[in-house]
Parts: C-alpha cells; structure tokens; sequence
C-alpha cells in the first residue's frame, strides 16, 4: 500500500524503517503538477519492490520530506515555484552528498542534461519518453548508475570534442539555470507574462532576467537577443 503522500499542504506520513525496508526502496517525487505525481505513483505501485514515500511540490517541501522521509532516491521536475529542480539538486546534496537524484522533466534533455549532471543528479530522462525508460532510468539511479539517453550520450560526447576543439563553449553556457529557463521561453515565442506565469515568478523578475540574459550574451536591442533565442532553440531541438 502507498504511504500518506505530501504536499504544501498534506504532510507525508513517515515510514518506520521495518516497514519500509519490508516494502522496497523509497522514492521522494517532487513536481508541482498534482496529476503528474500522480501518474508516477501509479506507475510506480506496480513495481514489488519500489514504493512512493512522499510527494512534494516545491523545494520547501521537498528538504522538508527528504528530512523526515529518508527516501533511497528523489525524482525531481525542473520548473517548479521558487527554486528550480537545478538548485534544489544542490540544496539536496548539500544536506544528503550520496542521495541519488533523477530529473524527470518536459525540458529538452540538450538544454538541462548536462547541467543537471554537472550540479549532482544521477539521471535525466524527459517525460515524453516510454513508461519503461523512466521505470529504467529509476532503476538506474537506485543502483547508484548514471543515466541518459543513448541520443544524448553520443551529443554530450560531440559537444565536448566541438568545445575543446574550438578552445570555446556556447555562449549559453554562461547563463544562470533560471536565465536558461527564460532563455529557452523566449525561443519557443513565450512573451514577458507567458514566461511569469510558466515560472510562477512575478513579470519584474522576468524582465530583470531578459536583461541579464542580454547583457551575458551581448546584445544590444531585445530583439536580437529573441531572435538568437529562436534560432537556438530551433538548433537544440534538431
């Protein structure tokens, strides 16, 4: 039977450690789309010897369960409220170094992977793909493997000999992780309050990244800096 799950506002019931070894190992989902979580605790009671622990929907939630829960490994979405899953991969770390991370995310594993790995997650693996990838992938990082796609294997593979070859990375590279969310907005056509809404963050902070991001990249007129944006996402997604 699936444990009480938790949310901002439904606090997960803790597990005993007989209880919980007698069931498999625990897993902490955080997202903050209810029907998502959901689906991974369905998919998940299937498995005889994995079970949810608790559910979060943003970073608060999420220390306060790895905390209380103990969990064997945490599934974490990127676009959340406040803190993004990057930076919550970190807080995480900080407070549990071997815990064994998943990104389970909508973004496109070109743009995230690679900095999800470089901040400690174990895994990435997007949403789009077949329900026996994630249950793969979750297996992956219970037993303390690194998991990508084989796609993204060979491209991180190219990238790196095009970075070294070239002595230079990519300019986007140099943009904060929320930079990189709205970077990567603003190249699927999101204006200002379509980005504040998606990020759940106000239309000033929005604004205030778009002028970072065009600083960083060094453009001079936003629509340059939109432009670019398109052409790079087009690029990315290719």
């Amino acid at each position: 039977m699936i444990p009480s799950r938790s949310t901002a506002s439904d606090s997960p019931t803790p597990i005993s450690p007989v209880a919980a070894h007698a069931q498999g190992r625990r897993l902490l989902i955080v997202d903050d789309h209810p029907g998502f979580r959901r689906g991974i605790v369905s998919m998940i009671s299937a498995e005889p010897d994995i079970m949810v622990c608790g559910e979060a929907d943003a970073a608060p939630a999420a220390l306060d369960a790895m905390r209380r829960l103990n969990p064997d490994a945490a599934v974490l979405d990127i676009s959340m409220p406040g803190a993004n899953g990057i930076e919550l991969i970190k807080m995480m770390l900080a407070e549990r170094p071997k815990l064994p991370i998943l990104i389970l995310s909508m973004h496109e594993e070109s743009v995230y992977a690679l900095r999800a790995l470089k901040a400690g997650a174990r895994g990435y693996v997007m949403k789009s793909e077949a329900l026996d990838s994630i249950r793969i992938a979750i297996r992956a990082v219970l037993n303390n493997e690194i998991y990508v796609s084989s796609k993204l294997s060979q491209r991180l593979i190219f990238k790196a000999i095009q970075s070294d070859e070239a002595g230079l990375g990519s300019p986007v590279d140099h943009l904060s992780d929320r930079e990189l969310e709205v970077f990567q907005l603003l190249g699927k056509g999101f204006g200002t309050r379509e980005i504040a809404a998606e990020l759940h963050l106000s239309t000033k902070t929005i604004e205030t990244h778009r002028a970072h991001i065009k600083e960083k990249l060094g453009f001079q007129e936003s629509g340059e800096m939109v432009r670019f944006a398109v052409d790079w996402a087009a690029q990315e997604q290719s």
